[in-house]
């Protein structure tokens, strides 16, 4: 029954929060914030779906950057929940195809965001090339989704490469943006979904003491090792509450 009410207030509120993101990108386009704030309206929604967000971000990440932003992707409730932790003067990686997606893919594309094509490996190489370079003149961090896809349930994906091979190109850190579990907790018909921990990890700079492969095998133990610690937390906090 409260999914009744639920439903048509999140798509209302939705409308609402896609129309103001689009005049927003429409007055600024490619403005450096505009993903930040983007990503704050989103996250704003969390409430209508009975989500508690708690966000952590250590100083050091406040007052720096660029860096290079790795986080863990889950499901489609990412939108809502770790990507509050977006920074100012970020902007994501994506796919190309997203641009066709009505509304959505024009706000995601104006709002300054990377389109690489991964059914081309050359293009993808060079779409790398150019996130580096725009982290330098425009001294921009990017966030990436190493696992590459959403893991629906399967724990953390093995990692890919790419968000470490610029992170070493730009001399960039890396921080990782870690959310506990998000599956199977929101239920529409259930007022309150509990807590999500999303917290970012101090920079790590990524030298020349391990290989590239070695980096992404690195920081796929210490995200999973941090995941693993929010959600005992999380079942602490919701078994006292």
């Amino acid at each position: 029954m409260l999914a009744l009410v639920r439903l048509p207030l999140i798509l209302s509120y939705f409308i609402l929060v896609n129309l103001a993101l689009l005049v927003l990108c429409v007055v600024r386009p490619f403005h450096r914030d505009n993903v930040h704030y983007g990503a704050r309206m989103y996250a704003s929604t969390a409430r209508l779906f009975g989500l508690k967000i708690v966000l952590r971000v250590p100083d050091e990440v406040k007052n720096g950057g660029p860096f290079v932003f790795i986080g863990n992707h889950q499901n489609s409730y990412d939108l809502i929940t770790i990507c509050a932790a977006t920074q100012p003067g970020t902007v994501t990686v994506g796919k190309k195809s997203l641009i066709w997606v009505p509304l959505v893919g024009q706000m995601y594309w104006l709002s300054g965001n990377i389109l690489i094509d991964r059914q081309n490996s050359s293009k993808a190489k060079g779409t790398l090339d150019q996130t580096v370079r725009k982290i330098r003149e425009r001294r921009l961090s990017v966030w990436l989704f190493p696992e590459g896809t959403r893991s629906n349930g399967r724990g953390l994906l093995p990692f890919k490469t790419g968000a470490f091979r610029i992170a070493h190109d730009t001399k960039e850190p890396v921080a990782m943006i870690c959310a506990s579990n998000l599956q199977d907790k929101v239920k529409l018909n259930r007022w309150n979904n509990g807590t999500v921990l999303v917290e970012v990890l101090p920079p790590v700079a990524v030298d020349d003491s391990r290989d590239i492969r070695g980096w992404a095998e690195y920081f796929h133990g210490r995200m999973k090792e941090k995941i693993a610690a929010l959600d005992k937390e999380v079942a602490e906090l919701e078994k006292a509450g």
